[in-house]
């Protein structure tokens, strides 16, 4: 059962309330109380009905939290502990619980280059002894991680800039240049793709934004004092149009449509390519087409590039072409590779 930060926020209000043994508690005392912490959370006054504390007794009575709180009514209208000494944090971890928290741990382990996960250390530390992890154990879950990529040690430093608002001073060298060039950058995201880190910001005294791959950047230094302009920055409406990284101007938008052979139709109709794909066909013979819009970027030429055989691209005509003339050239070298082989025998 998923919990809401002010469903928890509830549970832990009623049991502070009822682990007092020296006041008569109602349900208007419990609501009261509810109303009050959730004020203290959001800052304003969010309306609590009876019948939400009332299903919150019964949830925290119920096996379903793992509480099984012994909550009793007495005089036929308060409400208390049966056992004075009951609190909710007190309940034991049982085996659910356990396996849950050894698949967590794993996963922050793969993020330790942030301080805000060393920070943790300690607490999964004591996590560890409390199940009595057999350091042999083996692993369930495993994230696709490379450490041999420059710029990993970047990260933190990159993390802690754009949570405090701080400008940074950043020697880069992009593929296309020779040379290392420095500006400061105003850090809005660090954004994943296809095991490669970025950040994503706006260079001084240019308006559009930008994104800089780690490994490319040589060095950086904190600029404590620029100012940082605040920003209003939506990464989700930043790259709603966007397969990877690079983002385009509207009128590199294209609506893409493909065909995809029978047996990879299920992967990409369960896993699709971007989150505005639709399936627009579906034949006989398993086969489909689907439909999605995206910019026309190198990152999308390139996933479609990895299908191969299995998918022909359809609409639009630029990108027909520009599919035909890459896997033109992938092929020729190809022959050549076969001719020089056929010289040699």
């Amino acid at each position: 059962m998923a919990w809401t930060k002010k469903a928890l926020i509830r549970y832990r209000t009623i049991d502070r309330c009822l682990q007092n043994q020296h006041r008569r508690w109602t349900l208007e005392d419990l609501r009261e109380a509810c109303t009050e912490a959730l004020y203290d959370l959001e800052g304003r006054k969010i309306e609590l009905s009876r019948r939400t504390i009332q299903l919150d007794l019964q949830l925290m009575r119920s096996e379903k939290l793992g509480y099984e709180a012994p909550i009793e009514v007495y005089d036929r209208k308060y409400y208390r502990y049966a056992d004075p000494d009951f609190k909710i944090s007190d309940i034991p971890l049982n085996d659910l619980d356990l396996e849950v928290i050894n698949e967590s741990v794993e996963i922050l382990r793969q993020f330790k280059d942030f301080s805000l996960f060393r920070d943790l250390n300690g607490v999964i530390q004591k996590l560890e002894d409390k199940i009595h992890r057999n350091s042999n154990s083996r692993a369930i879950i495993h994230l696709d991680k490379n450490e041999q990529l420059k710029g990993l040690e970047f990260l933190d430093e990159i993390y802690q800039a754009i949570q405090k608002e701080i400008v940074l001073n950043i020697n880069y060298q992009s593929f296309s240049n020779k040379r290392a060039v420095n500006f400061k950058l105003q850090p809005y995201l660090l954004k994943e793709f296809n095991n490669r880190w970025f950040v994503i910001g706006r260079k001084e005294g240019i308006g559009r934004i930008f994104n800089l791959a780690l490994d490319r950047i040589q060095s950086i230094d904190l600029d404590l004092k620029s100012r940082y302009e605040p920003s209003d920055f939506d990464p989700d409406e930043y790259y709603k149009n966007t397969f990877g990284v690079t983002v385009l101007s509207d009128r590199d938008l294209i609506d893409i449509e493909i065909w995809i052979n029978p047996s990879n139709a299920p992967y990409v109709v369960t896993k699709p390519i971007h989150s505005s794909q639709k399936t627009l066909e579906t034949y006989s013979d398993g086969s489909v087409i689907v439909g999605f819009k995206v910019h026309h970027n190198f990152e999308i030429e390139r996933h479609l590039l990895g299908y191969a055989d299995n998918i022909r691209v359809l609409k639009p005509e630029r990108l027909v072409k520009r599919m035909h003339y890459k896997l033109s050239k992938a092929a020729e070298q190809y022959d050549r590779d076969f001719h020089l082989h056929r010289i040699q025998e």
